[in-house]
């Protein structure tokens, strides 16, 4: 055999000596590994390295989600076209309950008209009220119909006297919570 050590290279960067440790001859039962001037990478950087990647996703997954549930709005806009904003305008702008509650048309600057109706639904907190309206867009192809629900603070709806309790309720329940 050859004098001192037989070497292989082996994956890994490593070469592989075969030596007798107590001889130091060669020796085919006895396997080393020596390390060799080839680098790679340590577990801690491989881990760094995922770990960016991973932050890099969540990001570029939130952006992506962002933009999704942008398109939708402006689809959903389109969908309900100027009608809506006019009924909204319209519902804003009325001081009186029973008014909104009647409903009524309204009509649209492309022609067509907007009939619509809502109910109210007065909430627990002050002048608070919960508004379901209903409509029909009419005078285009198609008749277009709609719900939508909102919440409206709006003082001229609520009754006085209704008013003082909910606000006597909420001072009560806020001092509660303030004793414990």
């Amino acid at each position: 055999m050859t004098p001192a050590v037989e070497r292989s290279l082996s994956s890994g960067g490593y070469e592989r000596e075969r030596v007798d440790r107590a001889s130091r001859q060669p020796n085919l039962h006895s396997l080393t590994l020596v390390a060799t001037s080839q680098r790679a990478f340590t577990l801690l950087e491989v881990l760094v390295g995922i770990a960016i990647l991973a932050m890099a996703a969540v990001v570029l997954g939130a952006a992506y989600v962002n933009t999704m549930s942008a398109h939708a709005a402006v689809a959903r806009r389109a969908v309900e076209g100027p009608g809506m904003e006019y009924l909204r305008e319209a519902i804003l702008n009325e001081p009186d309950r029973a008014k909104v509650e009647q409903g009524g048309n309204v009509p649209l600057p492309d022609g067509r008209q907007l009939q619509w109706s809502a109910t109210i639904e007065e909430l627990p907190v002050p002048d608070l009220f919960r508004v379901e309206v209903r409509g029909r867009v009419d005078g285009g192809k198609d008749a277009e119909e709609f719900t939508q629900a909102v919440n409206l603070l709006r003082p001229t709806w609520s009754e006085s006297g209704r008013r003082e309790r909910i606000r006597a309720q909420w001072n009560e329940h806020r001092a509660e919570l303030e004793r414990r």
